[in-house]
This record gives structure tokens, sequence and C-alpha cells, in this order.
């Protein structure tokens, strides 16, 4: 089965008429982006976009085969145009299925929000799931999806706006570690430049330019997921934001607050608030600084936010801000449970991402127990890097990559 996106932008497409926002500036080449628009063997199309014709000659394809035009979503955009010789557009109600004369089959999947998700099964059985803006599955089981819980082998959806539907598509067993999954949809809400593409592999997924020909079944090389991902920043760097990045199209998530309650500090309670609030309701939540057994453990993926708070607390338990006591076995039990942890993190059969404050950039802290702090956060932060694939640097709200 054979497919060419048209487009692979929002309804009104990337850069956006007259928005002056970095998105729609840096959207130049292969970047610029029509709304999404999908053609499966050259005889269904699955929506339309301004300009079909031109946008399927400009790929190298043709519309003059097109048997079937199928509609996912109401239209925001640009008015639709349904070029000469195609057939009327229809939109096939949910859980029922269109049969083509050309062997491909199109079932319709209930989403949570107005439009139609589609399951389109090739003449061989090569499953694509194409999912509209904004959209993601409602009622997934046995009974909507007909295959049950086999992966499909392309998957193309909303991811930067609804990385939750892909959650929700892996915890099914649509999507599986060899599904092809392509980010569509693309609009000014994307981070400009080269960001996007860094986002979207991280969850991953991946974006290709308008006019891409894949052959659904065929081997792509996915991106690589990494089992362990350290990320680093200051204060309101967007670091915990960052990690919860990357595991939001994961289902089941573990969260790890390392801070815990702090009772009477009115402004620690609206913290942790405001993070709980930003969680999916899929994710449960630990207050812990006991990682060791967790990491050790089987079970879905870990988000621990943070080592500097895991790093406070056990300095308190070794009793490392008192000089004598620190100097007469608090500093080794402090290396002996890092190493413990560094080595549990090492062995880790868990998918973990784990949040941490790069601190040291500034003024020496006045105080021994300041400087002891500050260089001990250093030394694991260094330590901990070492045993991940991925280490990222979070500044002001941008993020870089240091390793990975």
């Amino acid at each position: 089965m054979e497919l060419t996106l048209l487009g692979t932008g929002a309804p009104a497409g990337l850069p956006r008429a007259g928005c002056p926002c970095a998105a729609c500036a840096t959207a130049v080449g292969e970047e610029a982006r029509a709304a999404t628009a999908l053609l499966v063997d050259g005889v269904l199309l699955l929506d339309l976009l301004p300009g079909p014709a031109f946008a399927a000659a400009r790929a190298g394809q043709s519309l003059q085969g097109v048997r079937q035009v199928v509609l996912s979503h109401p239209h925001d955009g640009p008015a639709l145009e349904i070029p000469a010789g195609l057939p009327a557009p229809v939109r096939v109600p949910d859980r029922q299925e269109l049969a083509l004369i050309s062997g491909h089959r199109v079932r319709a999947l209930a989403l949570d929000s107005p439009g139609t998700g589609y399951l389109v099964t090739g003449p061989e059985g090569e499953r694509l799931l194409y999912l509209p803006p904004r959209a993601a599955p409602a009622g997934l089981d046995e009974h909507s999806v007909e295959g049950g819980e086999r992966p499909c082998d392309l998957v193309l959806l909303d991811v930067v706006r609804r990385p939750e539907a892909l959650a929700r598509l892996r915890a099914a067993g649509l999507v599986g570690p060899a599904t092809d999954v392509l980010a569509v949809h693309l609009g000014h809400e994307v981070p400009p430049g080269p960001e996007v593409h860094r986002q979207v592999a991280a969850a991953g997924a991946r974006a290709v330019p308008d006019g891409t020909t894949l052959e659904v079944g065929a081997y792509q090389e996915v991106p690589d997921l990494p089992r362990r991902t350290l990320v680093l920043g200051g204060a309101r760097s967007g670091k915990s934001a960052e990690a919860e990045r990357r595991l939001a199209t994961f289902p089941g998530v573990t969260y790890v607050a390392t801070g815990g309650n702090r009772p009477g500090d009115a402004d620690w309670a609206a913290r942790i608030a405001a993070h709980r609030e930003r969680r999916p309701p899929s994710w449960r939540t630990e207050e812990t600084c006991d990682l060791v057994p967790l990491l050790t453990a089987d079970g879905p993926p870990l988000l621990v936010d943070c080592l500097a708070l895991w790093l406070t607390h056990t300095m308190d338990a070794v009793r490392a801000w008192d000089d004598t006591l620190w100097q007469n076995g608090g500093s080794r039990e402090l290396t002996e449970r890092t190493t413990e942890l560094v080595a549990a993190l090492r062995t880790t059969s868990r998918t973990v991402v784990l949040v941490s404050n790069e601190v040291g950039s500034g003024v020496v802290p006045s105080t021994p127990a300041g400087r002891r702090f500050r260089d001990e956060l250093g030394r694991l932060n260094a330590t901990v890097a070492a045993e991940c694939e991925h280490v990222l640097l979070a500044v002001a709200g941008t993020v870089l990559r240091l390793r990975g």
C-alpha cells in the first residue's frame, strides 16, 4: 500500500497567511506545509486541501484514479476545492466500514472531539491509522478496531497538540515498537525551526515534508527511544515541562515526586498543585525519595523530579550539614547511597526520565554547607549523566542536546 502525503500541516497551513510568529517565519522550504491530506494507492483520498490537483502533481501523483474521498474533520481552513472528476466527499459513520472495489477497507473510529478517525486496510493486509487535528481515539476495544491489538504499520496523528492520543494507541496495542508514527496537522503552534523534529522524535515519531511517498508496511527507521534521559536546567528553565513532554505519549507513567509535602508552606503547596494539574490523568504519582526499589522493579516509565531534592533529603539523612559528622562518616555514607542509586539506574529495565537542577554557574555560596551541596549536586549530575543515553539542558524554555 503506497501513501503520499499531499500535505502535512494544520487546516490553515504553515505558515499561516499574515501571521508574524516565529514558527511561521521559519516555515520555509520543506518546513512549509499545506493542510494534511493523504492519497492511498492513487484510489483513496483522505481529506482535502486547497489546490489538491496541484499538490498531487507536485508530488508526482495524479487524482484521476481516485474513487473515494473521505473527510475526517470539520474544515476550518480555506474553502475546500473539489476538482472536476473527483467523487463527492463522504464521512463514514463511527464504527462503520467502507469497502472499495480496489480491495481497500476503511473503518471509522470514534474520537473524543468532532471528527472521525480512519483505519485503512490495504489489499495485502497492511494497516494505516489516520486521526484528524486535535483528536484522540475514544473507547478503543476489540469491537471498535478490527484486528484486535495487532499494531498498525503506520499511524498519522496530531502528535504535537494531542500527545496523549499516541499514549492511548500504545495502551491499546495499535502502536508497537516497529510502528512508523508520523506527526501531521503541524501548525503555527509548533516550536520554530528544527525544534519540532526533536520534540516529535522524543515521542517516537517523525515529521516528513509535503509530497513524501511511503510504502506502508515497508521497513522504516523509527526514532530510537532512550531508556535513560537526564534533563538539567535552572529554576523555571522548562526542565520539568520537557521531562513531562518526553513521556506524554506513553500510558501509565509513574511520576516520582521527591519533594514531598511541607506543612504550612503555601507557596510550596501551590507549586506541587501546578505540577499535578499538568500531568495526564493516566499517570500515577509516588511521593518518595526511595528510588532504588522503583528502578530495580519492572513497570511502566518513570519520571523522577527531581534529583536535587533527592540529594537534599539524602544529605539530611547522613547529617551532611554538620562539619564534624560529615567528616566522620557522613561523606562516605552519601557516596554509598549515590553509588547504589547509579547502579540501579545502570541496570534498570524501565524507561526513565530524570530531572535535576544545574547549579554552580553563579556566585559561590557563602557557607560551607551551601558549597558542599553545590559540589555534591554537580558530582551527582555528572555521575548520572554518564549512565544516560540522552542528556538535555533546558535554558529559557529552550532545550539543548548535550548527548543523544
